[in-house]
């Protein structure tokens, strides 16, 4: 397994997303994974299956230091004493006592920016979580939290698929030391019959989702595809045995544009 590195997290390349994954699914799926060779869960406090991912990580068998595990702030817990509060929640309901990376979920311009990140930091100083970051953050809102933080950030979360350009946001990760972390990776099963993904993975004897996962990895990305079927789970993963040409590379970027975008809310900032 690759990781991707930023302010002194080590973040597995590929991880598991587990938005709408829910109950004995959702717990299967996670123990699944991890007995397949995944070492990265991504979870959030909005998505209500924390208290499953932490029983799919218990049923694993695998120590929980071996593994990096996320979790998000949802907006309407960004005061201080909210934030702090909600993490404990978190380390609750997962039945942990840290992990690995605490997120802002999505920009809340309601509560001062510098005021949410102070008790994030104090978040990772009461060590609730080992690490700190954002999710869905543009690059002038990411510049800002960098700049307002007292403890280092290490990732941006953001949809980040071939289809939806994201050269702004990753040009600024990297001059900001951050990792870009990309959810939505296989553009929710729409890259399946893209002709281009398909044509590429023929020469590799790959699917059009290994494709995609590669080509992100190749540009130092951490994706978190999210699958609630088992065989997709070793599909997703098995994206370390062979390298896109720089061609290749480039044909992929030929397919995105700022039109892209499969996510997008009412309270969602503007984007780059």
């Amino acid at each position: 397994m690759d990781f991707v590195e930023a302010n002194g997290a080590k973040i597995p390349s590929i991880g598991l997303g587990t938005w709408e994954l829910r109950g004995r699914t959702c717990a299967r799926i996670v123990e699944q994974a991890i007995k397949l060779g995944y070492r990265h869960i991504d979870t959030a406090q909005i998505y209500e299956n924390e208290r499953e991912v932490g029983e799919g990580v218990r049923a694993s068998g695998v120590k929980r230091s071996d593994l990096f595990l996320t979790t998000k702030v949802w907006t309407n817990h960004f005061a201080p004493n909210d934030l702090e509060r909600s993490a404990k929640e978190s380390l609750v309901k997962l039945r942990m006592s840290e992990v690995d990376l605490l997120l802002l979920h999505w920009p809340n311009s309601q509560v001062p920016l510098a005021e949410t990140l102070g008790a994030l930091a104090h978040a990772k100083q009461m060590g609730l979580t080992r690490h700190i970051g954002v999710s869905n953050f543009t690059v002038a809102l990411m510049e800002q939290a960098v700049a307002a933080c007292p403890e280092p950030l290490v990732c941006d979360q953001v949809e980040y698929h071939p289809y939806l350009d994201q050269t702004s946001v990753r040009e600024a990760c990297a001059q900001n030391h951050l990792a870009l972390v990309a959810y939505s990776p296989i553009a929710k099963g729409a890259i399946k019959k893209d002709d281009t993904l398909r044509r590429i993975g023929w020469a590799h004897r790959k699917s059009p989702a290994q494709v995609c996962l590669r080509w992100l990895v190749q540009q130092k990305v951490s994706a978190i595809p999210r699958t609630s079927r088992i065989e997709r789970l070793s599909e997703n993963i098995n994206v370390f045995d062979f390298v896109l040409s720089d061609e290749e590379m480039e044909e992929i970027f030929r397919l995105g544009s700022a039109k892209g975008r499969l996510t997008d809310f009412g309270f969602a900032p503007k984007w780059d």
